[in-house]
């Protein structure tokens, strides 16, 4: 089994988008007994929180299921875990190093290698958002 976990800075937006994406993904591929998937936060603003509602409502828009959530943050324990640990922007790449001590075995990346996923949060733009998370875990499924 592969573990997966997306990561961005309050684990309401983006990293939950991808974690519901990449599952809905993988349960149109038949291939959910291959894949734990899962998401967190860089920082510790948003622990607790629900998904945000523009978010929710994007991910509805296109018909992908978010269930309850609750934002939660990376922890060192998560490295030996999961096997890939996905930032969605290279400000969280960094937060993420240093959070876990660094990346020996080399399991941490950008969803999109060439560019960040940008911050609906600040932008309002969820729709952009989504499409290039749909993008990376499409690329990533194709991956692994």
């Amino acid at each position: 089994m592969t573990h997966v976990m997306f990561i961005c800075h309050g684990n309401i937006c983006r990293s939950p988008l991808a974690e519901a994406v990449m599952k809905q993904l993988v349960a149109k591929a038949g291939r959910q007994a291959e894949f734990e998937i899962a998401s967190c936060a860089t920082s510790t603003e948003e622990i607790g929180h629900d998904v945000y509602p523009a978010a929710r409502r994007e991910l509805a828009r296109h018909g992908v299921a978010c269930p309850n959530h609750r934002a939660v943050r990376l922890r060192q324990s998560d490295y030996a875990y999961y096997d890939r640990l996905i930032c969605m922007d290279r400000y969280n790449l960094r937060n993420a190093l240093s959070l876990l001590g660094g990346d020996p075995e080399h399991k941490l990346c950008l969803l999109l290698p060439d560019r960040d996923v940008a911050d609906p949060w600040y932008s309002g733009d969820f729709d952009t958002a989504y499409r290039d998370i749909e993008e990376g875990c499409q690329r990533l499924l194709n991956e692994l």
